[in-house]
């Protein structure tokens, strides 16, 4: 997420009220996930396990619970609570705003789009041309989608990302200002949910179309002429890329990534990235004809164990 405009380290520094290590002047220009980080964005971290990752990532300001050296070229804000400060700026930048109306007076609605009676269309929405926004879709404010796509019945684009940070409280939730991003010609099914990136886009890539009742995650990412069949979950950070096939009932791990024209077959499940252009069955799923020689072999263990008992 990028800010409107380029602040100081110590602007942002007094924001949160955080102490900082580097020059006051230094710029910020946005704030990410590690993942998806660029220089003059801030990321946070609160773990020692991770400090390593967080510095010499492509974050040039590191929001961290200690102060450590700062590597050369960058700036540190020191927090009690990164956790807390990096919702706090989320807040700040991406405050949640109220609607008033079904379609909102800023949403931008291209030429020969349809809008179907009961579909929400939030806040700073934008539409392509000649698309179908089906009855009772829920469009979150952001969402961009592109031209010639078709949004069925019930489902929802720019719900939060399930993010949690478990404290002796209970699940502190972290914040989403993220957007949904569906580019040209892509077709969704009745009742899906695409949750908004936390802080970056989750973007469903040219041409691809995906059937009814599939869930994605935060900040995924699915590449172009991809198909997805029903029932399929996606969990979020994963990268799918382009002419994939998911077959129904799949389930996909975080943080993987499924590589270019593989084909996943019917309930596997996806725990470890998938080299392009294979096929996939089972859960954990594994090269297809592998599978087949496991299933083929246990079928056989009844009637070995039958002869060994004989």
């Amino acid at each position: 997420m990028k800010f409107p405009q380029t602040h100081t380290l110590k602007q942002i520094a007094t924001i949160i009220n955080a102490k900082f290590v580097g020059d006051a002047k230094f710029p910020v220009e946005g704030m990410n996930e590690i993942h998806v980080v660029t220089k003059g964005d801030i990321v946070f971290v609160d773990h020692p396990k991770y400090y390593e990752k967080a510095l010499n990532s492509a974050a040039t300001i590191i929001l961290i619970n200690k102060e450590v050296e700062c590597p050369e070229g960058k700036a540190l804000l020191i927090s009690e609570d990164p956790f807390r400060d990096f919702n706090k700026l989320t807040e700040y930048f991406k405050p949640f705003e109220k609607s008033v109306s079904q379609i909102s007076e800023t949403a931008q609605i291209g030429e020969g789009t349809i809008i179907q009676p009961g579909a929400f269309v939030g806040n700073h929405v934008a539409i392509g041309n000649n698309c179908v926004i089906h009855s009772n879709v829920v469009l979150y404010d952001h969402t961009v989608i592109g031209n010639n796509c078709t949004i069925h019945s019930g489902s929802i684009l720019g719900a939060d990302a399930f993010y949690y940070k478990n404290r002796p409280e209970g699940f502190d939730k972290l914040k989403s200002g993220g957007r949904v991003v569906l580019q040209d010609n892509v077709d969704l099914g009745a009742l899906c949910t695409i949750d908004k990136g936390v802080t970056g886009d989750t973007t469903i890539g040219e041409g691809t179309k995906i059937d009814n009742q599939v869930h994605v995650g935060h900040d995924t990412v699915i590449g172009k002429k991809c198909l997805i069949a029903s029932q399929t979950g996606i969990a979020g950070c994963v990268v799918i890329e382009d002419e994939v096939t998911l077959w129904g009932q799949v389930g996909v791990i975080s943080g993987i990534t499924i590589g270019k024209k593989a084909t996943v077959l019917a309930q596997a499940g996806v725990g470890k990235s998938l080299k392009e252009n294979g096929r996939y069955l089972g859960s954990p799923a594994d090269d297809f004809r592998t599978k087949v020689k496991e299933m083929v072999t246990l079928s056989r263990l009844p009637s070995i164990v039958d002869k060994i008992k004989s």
